[in-house]
């Protein structure tokens, strides 16, 4: 759990319909970041202006204020609020393992029910009630029976909800119904195999390399991005997560998955390195992924919980589809 970076954050807010989005501009003209103090800017908006060709810049640059990133979050307070993350995730799982599965828990249900609000802001009415049960029952079958537990917890939700929606009538069932499968998939069924992964007798070690594995993606992301970020990776998703930053990625997460997973796991070494680059790519999409869902809906941040961070989706969207990879490759490299 890290602070967002000019890596691995985005301003995931479009233009709004009254306001040409960068680099729709008129030939010849330029952007010049301007200085806002005494002047009415929108809430996460940046003020600029359009010169003309010749058009002298404003000599003063744009200026950060010195809590804050690149990303335009306050960092001393997401460092501060990963810190206290990490440490609740260290203390349940070294202390007393299944206590790992009530943060799993209690994470995973905030996590749907900020996903729900928001996809309402989109217009789809996600049935609530029958995702938050069937997230505590795939998760709790996960634990008790399994893979075939999880799967079988995911199908009788998707039932759930395509039931339950019916209670509503025919007019935007589809949306709704549609909605509701996808927060199901998206957040609880693959939580559950992080929970697949604190089963065995090891699994505290095998969740320790799958949230560091993910951590050192942030933080190799956010490092070589600042220094070396030149080529952005997608634009039109996620302006300031370049290339380079994804090679930072890569070399991070192969540095911290290897001995992890040859010391802890009894691994190979050239399976600490397929894992950790596995997790370096299934992270930065996770985190595309959610930045898109953003886009298309017009907001900032999931949630508002973590300051510095947004929501607590906004902390999951590296780690849930890196759930799911973890899970397969440690059962081929370090099988039980």
């Amino acid at each position: 759990m890290v602070p967002p970076s000019p890596d691995t954050a985005s301003s995931d807010v479009p233009s709004s319909g009254g306001t040409r989005p960068p680099g729709d501009r008129s030939p010849g003209t330029q952007e010049i970041a301007v200085p806002t103090e005494g002047i009415a800017v929108p809430a996460g908006a940046s003020a600029v202006v359009e010169a003309e060709p010749g058009g002298a810049p404003d000599p003063e640059p744009d200026l950060v204020p010195p809590s804050s990133s690149r990303a335009g979050r306050n960092l001393v307070a997401a460092v501060a609020v990963g810190l206290g993350l990490g440490a609740v995730i260290l203390v349940s799982l070294l202390v007393y393992p299944p206590a790992f599965l009530g943060v799993i828990v209690v994470a995973i249900l905030v996590g749907v029910v900020e996903l729900v609000r928001a996809l309402e802001s989109g217009g789809a009415r996600a049935p609530l009630a029958p995702v938050l049960v069937g997230t505590v029952a795939m998760l709790a079958l996960a634990w008790t029976r399994g893979t075939d537990g999880l799967v079988a917890g995911f199908l009788f939700t998707v039932v759930a909800v395509l039931l339950w929606r019916l209670g509503d009538g025919p007019e935007g069932y589809l949306r709704d119904a549609t909605a509701g499968v996808l927060v199901s998939l998206y957040v609880p069924l693959l939580a559950g195999f992080a929970v697949l992964l604190l089963v065995p007798d090891d699994g505290a070690a095998r969740v320790l390399a799958f949230i560091a594995t993910v951590v050192g993606n942030d933080v190799g992301g956010y490092a070589a991005g600042v220094l070396f970020g030149r080529h952005p990776m997608a634009p039109s998703v996620s302006p300031k997560k370049s290339w380079e930053g994804m090679a930072g990625s890569i070399v991070a997460c192969v540095a911290v998955a290897t001995p992890i997973v040859t010391l802890a796991l009894d691994g190979p070494w050239w399976g600490g390195v397929l894992f950790g680059a596995a997790l370096a790519v299934t992270a930065t999409v996770g985190d595309l992924g959610e930045s898109l869902i953003k886009r298309d809906l017009g907001i900032k941040d999931m949630g508002t919980l973590l300051p510095g961070h947004g929501g607590i989706m906004d902390r999951l969207d590296s780690l849930l589809p890196s759930a799911a990879v973890a899970y397969l490759l440690l059962s081929w490299v370090a099988p039980v």
